[in-house]
């Protein structure tokens, strides 16, 4: 049976929504508004760096990245984030939540600028220059992810506490969106102001030396949200279930959130001592009780992240590629650079302000309405069918008067990404584990997430080349085309599906009955409860 709560946790679950809670919802969604932004941003700029520093003389096209280039530049922030999730997520229980949350935004700034001041003008230099910084700035973006999840989570009360955890994703939305917009007005004003011809007319000229700015200007934007938050993150007091539950200060505990809640709290501190100290309290990341009381639900959170950022990263990063196959983007030899850029971003854009952030929001407006479980299983379900949909009569779509259908439906996939898996699989990993171990665990879900998303954006580079090899980009092998990538993307997606049904349902519960921390009963009880929450809750 479960033992009576702490009154510190109670407090914190029982409390109506106040403003402390939208103010860790900005504060903590800031840094995810400067995440998104400068993950993807970098979509932007990848054709511009091709025109800028792998120019060849004669050629009918404009420069592009190399593949190994293009690969790194794509997928080293990818790798820079699973490593700070990792770390970061583990650093979290062992220092708090508070004192590394600080730590995080720093590194993102610092990198976003380092970034866009990248030495040099060969390619060599500023390549390696901008693929250093952006290895970093993923460190500190990966070490947001187990930390804002897990201090909103902590912070929530029981009943709108996904709602909450799910807004601070959303401004992933937005990040998104914003890094579109920031695009669009750069290079508009660029390009006014420093008018050059077509490619097709004059090579040299379509793309003016001012464009270097360009790109630069875009990667360092991502650190003006960032370092805006910086001051308010530092003032947030540590989460009342970390102090008492892993520090096992239950007088600091009570003080705290007294401030926050405004209501008087009473410090029991022999209670406290009581719930850490039993055995079922103490096991740790590798051990025997850990497997069997949240082995499976570790399963569930890292598998279904790991497929759904195989899909999401691939499509989201390569959308621009995506849109001028079906001539949503002019030949590039039809622009100058600048000019490109602004109409990649015109698109991002668009499919962000129709698709992407009403996902997003759908998703912290039902959410403690349908549940995790059911939100997940249905928009894994939805990006299935229309990926499917995109894939199997892929010919028909590249048609011009089809074009803007296919545009529709893939808007679609991603309006169920976001209102489904890319969601649930950030919010659930932050409410199942116990307080000692739950930034470690949701770091750990969240890295097999951005194993999945270099698996997509370094594998995609490859695969959706044209099968024909005259008609592949310069320097790739053939590969096996666009069509046949959505259809692989479409059968992740279904096996996204099936993983879902290891994840436990948390609506409705506090984060203590969850992780069994205030459970009084022997181990074969508890694991015999623990099997019972696998959830189908229709």
């Amino acid at each position: 049976m479960p033992r009576e709560q702490l009154q510190v946790l109670n407090a914190l679950d029982v409390a109506k929504t106040q403003l402390y809670h939208f103010t860790a919802i900005v504060i903590a969604g800031m840094g995810f508004f400067t995440d998104a932004y400068d993950l993807f941003c970098v979509s932007l700029v990848t054709k511009l760096l091709g025109r800028i520093y792998y120019h060849v003389e004669g050629a009918e096209k404009p420069g592009s990245l190399p593949p190994n280039v293009a690969a790194a530049v794509n997928g080293v922030a990818l790798c820079g984030t699973l490593a700070g999730q990792l770390f970061f997520g583990w650093l979290g229980d062992k220092m708090g939540r508070k004192r590394v949350y600080g730590i995080t935004l720093m590194i993102m700034v610092i990198c976003s600028i380092g970034s866009g001041l990248s030495i040099g003008k060969e390619a060599n230099s500023v390549i390696a220059c901008l693929c250093f910084f952006r290895f970093w700035l993923g460190f500190g973006i990966g070490g947001d992810y187990p930390l804002s999840a897990t201090i909103m989570s902590e912070y929530a009360n029981k009943k709108t506490r996904g709602a909450f955890i799910a807004a601070v994703f959303a401004m992933q939305g937005f990040g998104i969106l914003g890094g579109g917009m920031v695009g669009i007005i750069v290079s508009a004003a660029f390009n006014a102001k420093f008018k050059s011809p077509t490619y097709a007319i004059d090579p040299i000229a379509s793309t003016p030396p001012q464009a270097d700015y360009v790109w630069r200007i875009i990667v360092m934007f991502g650190a003006i949200p960032a370092a805006l938050t910086y001051y308010w993150r530092m003032k947030m007091p540590e989460t009342a279930r970390y102090t008492a539950l892993v520090a096992k200060n239950a007088k600091q505990a009570a003080s705290d959130m007294s401030k926050v809640l405004h209501v008087e709290i009473t410090a029991e501190q022999e209670k406290l001592e009581q719930i850490t100290e039993e055995s079922a309290n103490q096991f740790g990341l590798f051990s025997k009780a850990f497997l069997h009381r949240h082995g499976l639900a570790l399963l569930g959170t890292c598998s279904t992240w790991f497929l759904l950022d195989i899909a999401f990263y691939s499509q989201n990063l390569f959308q621009k590629d995506i849109f001028s196959a079906v001539g949503w983007i002019p030949p590039a030899k039809t622009m100058n650079a600048i000019e490109e850029v602004y109409k990649i971003g015109r698109a991002q854009t668009l499919i962000a302000l129709c698709s992407t952030v009403p996902g997003y929001w759908f998703t912290v407006a039902l959410i403690d309405h349908m549940g995790r479980f059911a939100i997940q299983l249905m928009g894994f379900f939805f990006m299935t069918v229309f990926m499917f949909a995109l894939a199997i009569p892929y010919h028909h779509w590249t048609l011009k008067e089809n074009r803007i259908s296919f545009v529709v439906i893939y808007a679609l996939t991603f309006f169920f990404a976001n209102f489904g898996p890319n969601s649930t699989t950030f919010i659930v990993p932050a409410e199942i584990f116990p307080a000692r171990l739950r930034s470690t665990c949701h770091g750990i879900s969240a890295a097999a997430g951005k194993a999945g998303a270099i698996i997509g954006a370094f594998g995609f580079l490859y695969a959706a080349q044209n099968q024909d090899k005259n008609k592949t980009d310069a320097g790739y092998p053939p590969g096996i085309g666009i069509k046949n990538s959505l259809i692989v993307l479409g059968v992740i997606n279904f096996l996204g599906m099936l993983f879902t049904f290891l994840v436990p349902e948390p609506k409705g519960r506090s984060l203590e009955d969850l992780s069994g921390e205030n459970d009084e009963e022997n181990e074969t009880e508890l694991a015999q409860q623990t099997s019972s929450n696998r959830t189908v809750p229709f």
